[in-house]
């Protein structure tokens, strides 16, 4: 629901990161509905579009971009916006993290017991989409990598945060006070 001009805005003030969160749970589930229709969607649409037309000053400024709007399809946002990145004939490296999707491991998970969090009730016979919630450290390593713009699926909200503060401050895993303070 922000406003498509609010990118711009930020990009006059002198900032190294820009952080987009797009995710909440009914989202996911939204997005999960997109990529049964379109193998190729699934991503926040507003993430690709949004960064679009302030391409060229994230590349002029040096401004890194951290977003989990690549929902439930990663992969798919990171081929659009490499796409966008050609056409503009910029140099912006684009990086994703991947691994919250646990629909594979469904079945295991079943077996196992795993029942719902806050009802204890079994899984529910279908699922849309079903995605862990990973931390900063992948985050933190795409950026230590070079990434200028870092997209995740689904993620601790603090993580997106928390990643760039690791990277850029040098903040080791175990450093649990500034960790603290960063979340």
């Amino acid at each position: 629901g922000d406003s498509p001009g609010a990118l711009a805005q930020l990009l006059c003030a002198d900032i190294d990161y820009l952080l987009m969160d797009y995710l909440a749970e009914v989202t996911m589930s939204l997005l999960a509905r997109a990529r049964m229709k379109d193998a190729a969607a699934g991503y926040a649409p507003d993430c690709v579009a949004y960064l679009e037309p302030v391409f060229p000053t994230i590349a002029q400024k040096g401004v890194r971009i951290v977003s989990n709007g690549g929902g439930v399809n990663p992969l798919g946002c990171k081929r659009a916006l490499e796409a966008i990145v050609a056409k503009l004939g910029l140099d912006l490296r684009v990086a994703i993290v991947e691994g919250d999707d646990v629909m594979p491991l469904i079945e295991e998970l079943r077996t196992r017991g795993v029942r719902e969090a806050f009802s204890g009730r079994p899984l529910p016979p279908r699922l849309l989409t079903a995605n862990a919630y990973l931390g900063a450290l992948p985050i933190k390593a795409a950026l230590d990598g070079g990434a200028d713009i870092v997209i995740t699926g689904r993620c601790a909200d603090s993580a997106l945060a928390l990643g760039v503060l690791m990277h850029e401050f040098g903040w080791a895993a175990d450093d649990y006070d500034r960790l603290a303070a960063g979340s």
